[in-house]
């Protein structure tokens, strides 16, 4: 390097110099487990059962007992487990389901999936989730079902939920899909409801190689009837009792799952406590006004983390700053559904939903997951000083 080279990267940030960060390094936790993964995919291979099966029934069973939940059936993608869960609950045409626009699309793209109207309501400026008021504001004739997100890995207040669902008897279904693990009030997130709804995308905290979803319900009958709807409305083979899909998961997932839920509970300790040592990384630039960290948890919520998720201000610039940096950060999420162009018919304007908007133009998720050093967490908080002057 000539002396112009070198003046000129000694005058640049140290995180510029450095490797690029991963936002979520699932190479690192599979080192951890390579052998179990490996010895688990030559079983079903060996077997070659691959769709349902013994693998798919242990898994299941073994996650009931994980959820506390009497009955756990999986499926193709959490997406298909909200709309079995509304097919199971004979939610169709006609129908109203209220749910948050702050979330992932397939939150309200499942409602309509199944033929019903998607009511979008505004949520809380701290949880980010669903706001219990506004679900109260929003009920007509028609509602059948309230679909609460536990956002990020944070419960929504289901006492409050499940109570207007008892007064105007609605049906609860909980899209759980980033919180497994998580407890509100010492009670498992998907537990807590008529259905509970989990994904096993790999980004998830107990995460595939590839789709998957699951179904909780304490109800027999409710179980029976989604064991159907994903083989097609059959109990019995070429017998279709009612119209179903096919949303079957493969043996070969529940298999790596099942290995990887032995690990959960260490993975998510780990999780929670990279989370405090963000809070205490950032706590000078939060002071400073320049950023809002997800406060900590109260006694009766158990947060899971499956994001890291601040709230700043000129979101977009510090955004491309810590690219620049090496440092990946994602925005979950930039225009909530209500304002999304495959919403549009159902009529909403901006400025409707003013607490979901100004989420969406501040939230900024940082890198998160079990393996993170302390030195990469430092290198983050360092970026994210640097940028706002701390």
């Amino acid at each position: 390097m000539d002396a112009m080279a070198r003046t000129a990267a000694e005058s640049l940030p140290v995180e510029t110099m450095s490797p690029p960060l991963q936002y979520l390094d699932l190479k690192a936790q599979f080192q951890t487990i390579r052998g179990e993964v490996l010895e688990a995919i030559g079983r079903v291979m060996e077997s070659q059962h691959f769709i349902l099966g013994s693998e798919v029934e242990q898994f299941e069973h073994e996650l009931a007992a994980v959820l506390e939940v009497r009955n756990a059936v999986t499926c193709a993608s959490g997406s298909d487990a909200l709309v079995l869960a509304m097919m199971a609950a004979g939610i169709g045409p006609g129908d109203e389901v209220i749910t948050t626009p702050f979330t992932f699309v397939a939150t309200g793209g499942s409602i309509a999936r199944a033929g019903a109207k998607p009511v979008f309501v505004d949520i809380d400026t701290d949880t980010l989730n669903i706001h219990p008021s506004a679900i109260e504001a929003a009920i007509t004739s028609d509602t059948r079902a309230i679909m609460p997100v536990h956002l990020f890995g944070l419960p929504s207040d289901m006492d409050a939920i499940r109570q207007l669902a008892g007064e105007y008897s609605l049906v609860v279904i909980e899209d759980a899909a980033q919180a497994i693990g998580s407890r509100y009030k010492g009670t498992q997130a998907g537990s807590l409801g008529d259905f509970g709804c989990f994904s096993f995308f790999p980004s998830k905290n107990l995460g595939g190689a590839g789709d998957g979803g699951l179904v909780t319900t304490h109800d027999a009958a409710n179980a029976d009837k989604l064991r159907m709807l994903r083989v097609h409305g059959s109990k019995k083979k070429y017998h279709h009792e009612i119209l179903g899909t096919n949303s079957r998961l493969d043996a070969l997932q529940a298999a790596i799952l099942r290995v990887k839920l032995g690990h959960l509970d260490a993975w998510t300790k780990a999780r929670q406590l990279r989370a405090e040592r963000y809070r205490e990384l950032l706590e000078p630039i939060e002071k400073a006004g320049s950023i809002r960290v997800p406060p900590a948890p109260q006694d009766d919520y158990a947060h899971v983390y499956n994001q890291f998720t601040v709230r700043c201000e000129s979101r977009d610039r510090l955004k491309d700053h810590m690219r620049a940096a090496g440092i990946p950060t994602e925005v979950y999420y930039p225009l909530p559904l209500h304002l999304q162009p495959a919403f549009s018919y159902l009529g909403y304007s901006s400025g409707q939903l003013p607490i979901s908007e100004a989420a969406s133009r501040e939230v900024l998720s940082l890198p998160l997951y079990p393996e993170l050093t302390v030195e990469k967490q430092e290198r983050v908080a360092r970026s994210i000083a640097h940028f706002y002057g701390n």
